[in-house]
């Protein structure tokens, strides 16, 4: 069993930050649970794209508002407590908060938490070997 404060987090290795975002990783591939489990903060008046290639990735909102573009269609959706959106055929996409929109992401397969986002906002794919030692830690 794993249990992981948010707090505990900060200022450490999972405590991942951009100009747009800040996401701090409470589960990652080296867990070897298969996907991995963030919160994220992206902030107001922003402007993000990204295009997960590599990965599909569940959102769902618990705080703020905002505008999520699907770039490949040209729709816009509303951002709120309570949406939720699944990035099932890697959409290229952007996100534009209104407010800071707090959210619980899930990726899988799951990152590393090494990945940074290229100039096409995409992750590359790093994956992990987890021996049983480790994944029961």
């Amino acid at each position: 069993m794993i249990v992981t404060r948010i707090a505990d987090l900060d200022g450490t290795d999972r405590d991942v930050r951009s100009e747009t975002w800040r996401s701090r990783r409470l589960v990652l591939a080296k867990e070897g649970a298969g996907f991995s489990f963030h919160e994220t903060t992206m902030y107001a008046g922003t402007e993000t794209e990204m295009w997960y290639a590599n990965h599909i990735e569940a959102v769902y909102c618990v705080g703020g508002t905002g505008q999520l573009e699907n770039r490949e269609t040209g729709e816009v959706h509303e951002i709120s407590d309570g949406t939720m959106y699944l990035l099932d055929g890697n959409e290229k996409h952007t996100v534009r908060p209104t407010t800071d929109l707090r959210l619980i992401c899930t990726f899988n397969p799951p990152v590393t938490g090494r990945e940074v986002h290229d100039a096409d906002g995409v992750y590359p794919l790093i994956t992990e070997k987890i021996t049983q030692e480790e994944a029961a830690v």
